[in-house]
This record gives structure tokens, sequence and C-alpha cells, in this order.
């Protein structure tokens, strides 16, 4: 070991984390305690939708002090109509100004009928939508069915609700088609977790916006969605130097998620400004 001297800064002290026991918290938010009585109203396709376990929190967030610093940028966005729902993604993953990747997959499946799209830390998403994957497969193993995308968010908001204080990065979109129909819900590293018709994520997200809000309809033919949700990330790409790379378009029906198109967002600028007459 290097030899400490009053002079030099002071060496990094290790983050406590013996704390930390993942797999009970997870446990605790997503199935419950053996033997606890639960009111039935708390409970959701056999989910238990509780928001009183939590890790004992750090004193200060590692992200919102400064002593970990992520920079990030990408653009994703869904929205539900009458055929499903539609998810739209670019592929760039950026390290600060540097970009990191041009092919980065972005919409990851957790069922058969529900996907999941990524924003923020690319390592944090992926590994807890990992994880959802997982405990859906069991969800759908013990109940013999489906599960609905209503429990599959209420899984991933409980378990990163329980991570508030730790630094994670995570800012999702969980979406598809259950017995009840299409749905569509935000959630996030921060404790949120949304309902609605449509939602965008990323440093893209306002331009992509301002182009959805522009041409959203719920009765939009499936060719119309993927066309909307196209047509608005390669604006986002074009406009956000942090967001680039291949515009990769989804759906999800009652028959489950296809990927629809990959189209490179250079080709996607020749073809839209040859219609503008550009």
């Amino acid at each position: 070991p290097v030899p400490f001297h009053p002079s030099s800064p002071p060496p990094p002290t290790a983050m406590d984390l013996s704390c930390l026991d993942i797999e009970d918290a997870v446990r605790r938010a997503t199935l419950g305690v053996p033997g606890e009585e639960v009111d039935d109203s708390a409970v959701v396709d056999g989910v238990l939708l509780r928001d009183d376990v939590s890790f004992p929190a750090l004193a200060d967030d590692p992200v919102k002090s400064g002593a970990i610093k992520v920079a990030k940028g990408t653009t994703t966005l869904a929205f539900v109509f009458q055929g499903g729902v539609c998810m739209a993604v670019d592929s760039r993953a950026t390290m600060g100004s540097a970009i990191g990747s041009n092919t980065v997959q972005k919409v990851i499946p957790i069922t058969g009928h529900i996907l999941g799209t990524m924003a923020g830390g690319a390592a944090d998403c992926q590994f807890w939508h990992g994880r959802l994957a997982y405990w859906c497969r069991l969800w759908e193993l013990r109940n013999n069915g489906p599960i609905s995308v209503s429990a599959a968010s209420k899984m991933l908001g409980n378990t990163l609700y329980s991570f508030i204080g730790y630094g994670l990065s995570c800012y999702t979109m969980v979406g598809g088609w259950d017995k009840t129909g299409p749905h569509l819900y935000c959630v996030d590293s921060e404790g949120t977790r949304l309902k609605g018709d449509r939602f965008s994520l990323g440093s893209g997200s306002t331009f992509a916006y301002g182009v959805m809000d522009a041409g959203y309809r719920f009765d939009m033919t499936e060719e119309e969605a993927c066309e909307l949700g196209r047509r608005a990330i390669y604006h986002a790409t074009h406009r956000d130097a942090f967001s680039g790379g291949v515009v990769n378009v989804y759906l999800v029906t009652k028959d489950g998620w296809r990927k629809v198109s990959s189209h490179d967002s250079a080709i996607l600028h020749d073809t839209y400004s040859a219609e503008q007459g550009v």
C-alpha cells in the first residue's frame, strides 16, 4: 500500500454497503413477507403494492452530491394507440461528449407481450430490466398465466423505490398488451410511476414530444403509428447531439411484440429532406 503523508489528500473511503440485503429488499418489495397479513386491496395480480420497504439511505445521494457524475444522453418514446403500443428509440450511447456506441439496443423484452425502454445509465437499465424479466417469468409460472402490464411496472417501481439515494440512474417506460388491452407506464429511479398514453424520455425528448404531440391520434393504423414514432426520433437525433445512430421501432399488439424497422438516422435525414424539397 502507498504510505499516507499529511500533505497528501486523504485516501478515498469505501462505501459501507454491509447494511444492504438486496435479495431480501427485492423479495419484500415484490412478493411481501412470508406470514404477513396483507389487505387484499393492496394486491394487484398477485403483486404486493407496498411502498414501506427501503434500504437505510446513505447520508448523501452519490449522484446529487456530485460524487458520481452521470453523463448520459438518449431519446426514447412510446405511445398507446388503438392497435397496441408503439415504441421508438435511437441507438446512441454517450460518455459525456464522447460517443461510446451507436448500436445500443434500447428496447428490452420483458415478456412476450411487454417491452421496456432504457434511458439514463445503461448498466442500471439493462440490469433491472433483466431482473424484471426474471421476476415476471417466475410470476407467470406460479400463476399459470401472463402478468399484467400494471403488475410488471409496479414490480420495477417498488424495487427502484427501495434504492432511492444510492445513485441509480434508470428512466424507463414499460408498455404492452394484457387481458384489458394496451397500457403504458413511466417508471424511474426517483420513485415515480405514472400511467399515460404517451411518454418520451432522454436528452432529446423535448424535440420528440413536439413531433409526437402534433401527429398523435388514438385511431392511427399500425403503419401511421410506426411512421410517427420513427419521424419523432429522427427529429430528436437531428437536433440533439447526444442522440443518434439507428432509429428502431417496435410494436406490441394482442399477438405479442415485434421489431418493425431499423433505419439509419442519416438516411432518414435524406429521405425527409427530399420530401420537404430541401
